[in-house]
């Protein structure tokens, strides 16, 4: 299918305005790097509180993340674990001792639990035994079951307490339960405990599973993986091409995906965006989908060179950047058009994720021809006023001996 037929765009003359824009744009984002002191971390890199949250249906993830972000202070994410009931809310955790962080978790948990109990209308003075301790469920049960003439001592009625918990616990009921009812099977509830259980307890629809702390120095770790997977993939990629092409056309690939990479990096701390392992995730896909487009431009400008020998160079890469024109227009297009709808309507979890993969698109396209392809004009002609300068050299020092 092509767009545009037999077309002769002369795009090595308009090479200019797109250097000096890629060069502007990345020195902005270069220097906001440094002012910044380097980019803007999310959670995944800069640690954090994990909570893991349990529903008993789907739950309303918009309606729990503005929550949230109204009420407590610093970077919070929530994203909705795929295939479950499930939230993982994640935290910003100021650094400091272990002490200090641990009593900051221990805060965070509270907050997460308060504004859920308000979301979800647990009912007042009742305990929400879908979240509720050991020692706490057996200081709340120890009057009443007395006052409803359950005789039991401390012993049983903590074996009793270490029963029920134990039977919320496991699967598939992993934290909720759907009645108070359900707990008359457990060992140690007697039928005279259930009254005394249903007005002292409450079922929220929800429940904390787990709580863990995501320290610096892991993060750092994911930091220093993404750095070497990307610089992993871009070595690979100049091997391949060096191999299958010239050293000059890998040079000129890998300097171009750099420059797609340096760009998108400098646009994210520019317009303040948080870079997280989604947004990592997202530049590995631009490295292989830039330097994927960028092939098939070489691979036409390779096919040209035996079919058309006695043209010049670079009007051979003119005419192979027009052929390949239709091919790059529906590709990064459609593409281009994917990835929109999914910043505009995919949500906040992947906003980081869409805005790479948009700008991605539109700098890899327009750096594939505007400056790879320039490149490999300059690589040649640079390799070829070498050789001639080391002909002439030898030319004039055996006329010199003559």
């Amino acid at each position: 299918m092509y767009i545009f037929k037999d077309t002769n765009y002369d795009f090595l003359g308009k090479k200019w305005p797109f250097i000096i824009f890629s060069l502007v744009v990345t020195a902005l984002g270069i220097g906001s790097l440094v002012l910044k002191g380097g980019p803007e971390y999310g959670l995944d890199f800069r640690g954090g509180a994990l909570i893991d949250v349990r529903f008993s249906s789907r739950p309303p993830v918009d309606e729990v993340r503005k929550a949230l972000g109204q009420a407590i202070k610093g970077e919070i994410t929530v994203q909705e674990v795929s295939g479950a009931n499930d939230l993982q809310i994640g935290v910003e955790l100021k650094e400091g001792t272990p002490e200090a962080r641990a009593l900051a978790l221990q805060a965070a948990r509270g907050q997460v639990d308060q504004l859920l109990k308000t979301l979800f209308a647990t009912p007042a003075g009742k305990l929400d035994f879908h979240n509720v301790g050991q020692d706490t469920l057996v200081e709340k049960l120890r009057e009443p079951f007395a006052r409803a003439g359950v005789s039991l001592n401390d012993i049983q009625l903590t074996e009793a307490v270490q029963a029920m918990l134990s039977y919320r616990n496991t699967p598939p009921r992993s934290g909720l339960i759907s009645s108070l009812s359900e707990l008359a099977s457990v060992a140690g509830v007697t039928p005279a405990m259930l009254p005394v259980l249903n007005a002292e307890l409450a079922l929220s629809r929800y429940s904390i599973r787990n709580v863990e702390v995501v320290s610096p120095k892991v993060t750092g770790e994911l930091r220093n993986q993404a750095l070497l997977a990307t610089l992993y993939a871009l070595a690979a990629m100049l091997i391949y091409i060096a191999f299958r092409f010239e050293w000059t056309y890998g040079l000129a690939a890998v300097v171009a995906v750099f420059h797609d990479t340096i760009m998108t990096v400098g646009l994210f701390s520019l317009f303040n965006k948080p870079i997280d392992l989604t947004v990592v995730a997202a530049l590995l896909t631009l490295v292989g989908y830039s330097m994927n487009d960028t092939i098939v431009v070489f691979d036409r400008i390779r096919e040209n060179q035996k079919l058309i020998r006695r043209e010049a160079y670079d009007k051979i890469v003119n005419l192979s950047l027009n052929q390949t024109l239709s091919r790059t227009t529906l590709t990064a297009g459609l593409t281009f058009l994917t990835c929109l709808a999914l910043y505009i309507f995919g949500g906040p979890v992947l906003h980081g994720f869409a805005f790479a993969l948009v700008v991605g698109i539109i700098v890899g396209t327009y750096s594939s021809i505007f400056i790879a392809a320039p490149l490999v004009i300059y690589l040649r002609e640079y390799l070829e006023s070498r050789k001639k300068a080391v002909v002439c050299l030898l030319y004039t020092s055996d006329a010199a001996d003559e």
